[in-house]
């Protein structure tokens, strides 16, 4: 894989790496990174530094994916209705039972068609077979997974074991109001894609681990942003 370029830019790598990190790691607005930016002695405009997410973000969030580990086979559906562009929509998310965020689709319906088309994906993309899948009690997870003779993996309705996944649309539900909600659902499918690797990128259960794993896990969290640059 070719490292990213950055030829005819202005501002030097790590200033970009730096900018496009604090925008998608936390729940900040452009204007935010500007100033976080410029109380470092970099000016660079909140405009710049959106133009910065939106070349980037899709060579980051591949890079990001061919280095990580393969999931849990044990995975968790759930969809939650949002707000896009004045249109009522649904995001349909998957997690594994680490909290490893699988897919995230945005779709127009909540439906068996939907959830039809978040499994395939999930099944094709996922280096793993899954060993249960757990949802809500939409009935369209069943009716899918009967389509795909996946029946028998289905743990439907167990909202104590799904508790997984409904934490995990925290912070989305975080950069959605940061950001005024999204404008598009493109632009909305887009900028989940990148947030989605981001986020298992640093995420870590630090209530379980010690703090020396702590700063270990953020140093290979650290090195494997830098990698995704080189």
């Amino acid at each position: 894989m070719k490292p990213i370029s950055f030829k005819r830019y202005r501002f030097p790598a790590e200033v970009i790496r730096q900018a496009v990190w604090l925008y998608f790691r936390f729940s900040l607005s452009f204007r935010d990174v500007e100033e976080l930016m410029a109380a470092r002695g970099v000016d660079v405009s909140y405009e710049t530094i959106r133009c910065w997410t939106i070349k980037f973000r899709p060579q980051i969030a591949k890079r990001l994916k061919k280095r990580r580990w393969p999931p849990s086979p044990r995975w968790h559906l759930d969809e939650v209705v949002c707000n896009i562009g004045g249109k009522r929509m649904f995001l349909w998310r998957a997690v594994d039972d680490e909290g490893e965020v699988l897919d995230v689709l945005v779709q127009r319906r909540r439906d068996t068609e939907a959830a039809l088309k978040l499994l395939r994906r999930l099944l094709h993309n996922q280096p793993v077979e899954p060993q249960t899948i757990t949802t809500d009690g939409l009935a369209s997870y069943g009716a899918a997974l009967d389509q795909l003779d996946l029946r028998h993996l289905h743990r439907p309705g167990r909202l104590r074991e799904n508790n997984r996944i409904e934490n995990s649309h925290l912070p989305i539900r975080r950069r959605e109001r940061q950001q005024q909600r999204f404008k598009s659902q493109a632009s909305a499918q887009k900028f989940l894609a990148t947030h989605a690797a981001i986020y298992n990128t640093f995420n870590t259960q630090r209530h379980l681990i010690s703090r020396p794993t702590l700063r270990q896990f953020r140093a290979e969290a650290d090195a494997a942003w830098a990698a995704a640059f080189d």
